[in-house]
């Protein structure tokens, strides 16, 4: 087949150059453009497949704002408070973005230097607020009880309605514990460490605590969860077989372990974008410095990695609306 395009009497073929550029874009823009395309699709994907995963189990998802209520060195439940303000820095630094690309346009060099500058701490600043949140839910803050039916139990205190944590009411026991790991002679099924309570330490309290009760997974029409009553919280707890303290891949004490699967690949993935972005945008920064677009005469490269940054920027906003607050 035939790929020359003929122009009066010459023949031409866009290889890169600067002829027939396909909507006004260089080479280098309009591959960026493929790579972002090509990334949306596959983020859409992941983001379809917790769509689907959350309405099948919409009568038992984790509620974001019972699970990210932390904020840095202040004590309290302040729901989604920190995670808008991370979406808002990573939206600030999409802003100082465009600023370099524009001061770029004027070749303004100290402008491009310090808009990049800005830029860069901004995802430096949420690569670390996310770093701290991924520790923050893998620490847990409450505790449950695992089923042998794999359904999670939460307590709660009947008077105020609040969450419970198990550090509050657990009996210590004293009893001796066997830390499973593979070189005790123990079948080891990829436990990395004891629970600070084990579950007849948690029962023997819940027992001796009237005001204390079983919350499950399961959600009513007002979109809280049920709280069962002392009697069926006794029978509930009667099938209990791990102590669960915090999340990862294989026990969540929020609820369905695909909430935290999701969770930590689909934050993972994106955080992996950010990084990479933050890297890139280091590398464009010092080359600013040195005045190596000053020299070539434009600043296109900035405005390749601006548009690559605004992407990673758009996939956090969806993410954070289909994640945490949808």
């Amino acid at each position: 087949m035939d790929t020359t395009v003929t122009t009066g009497t010459a023949e031409s073929v866009w290889s890169g150059g600067s002829n027939n550029k396909p909507l006004g874009a260089s080479y280098g823009k309009m591959m960026m453009w493929f790579f972002i395309v090509s990334d949306a699709l596959t983020f859409s994907g992941f983001i379809a497949a917790y769509g689907f995963s959350r309405f099948k189990f919409a009568d038992s998802w984790p509620i974001a704002d019972e699970v990210f209520t932390h904020v840095p060195l202040v004590h309290g439940n302040y729901p989604m408070i920190y995670v808008a303000i991370m979406t808002f820095i990573l939206i600030m630094s999409s802003v100082t973005m465009v600023l370099a690309v524009d001061a770029g346009h004027k070749m303004k060099k100290n402008s491009v230097i310090w808009y990049m500058f800005f830029t860069v701490i901004g995802g430096i600043i949420f690569l670390s607020s996310q770093a701290w949140e991924w520790a923050t839910f893998i620490k847990g803050d409450f505790g449950a009880i695992e089923t042998k039916g794999g359904r999670i139990l939460q307590f709660v205190n009947a008077d105020t309605g609040e969450r419970a944590a198990i550090r509050d009411f657990a009996t210590p026991l004293h009893e001796e514990r066997i830390d499973h790991t593979n070189n005790k002679g123990v079948w080891f099924f990829g436990e990395s460490a004891l629970p600070s309570y084990s579950v007849n330490e948690v029962v023997t309290g819940f027992k001796a605590d009237p005001n204390i009760l079983v919350r499950v997974e399961n959600i009513n029409e007002d979109g809280h969860k049920i709280v069962l009553s002392r009697e069926e919280s006794l029978k509930r707890l009667a099938g209990s077989k791990y102590v669960v303290e915090g999340a990862n891949l294989i026990h969540n004490e929020y609820g369905s372990r695909l909430f935290a699967d999701f969770f930590f690949f689909i934050t993972g993935f994106h955080g992996f974008h950010v990084f990479s972005g933050v890297l890139i945008n280091i590398i464009i920064f010092f080359n600013v410095i040195i005045g190596t677009y000053e020299r070539r005469g434009h600043y296109e490269m900035v405005e390749k990695v601006g548009l690559y940054w605004h992407f990673v920027d758009l996939v956090w906003v969806f993410v954070f609306t289909f994640f945490y607050l949808v």
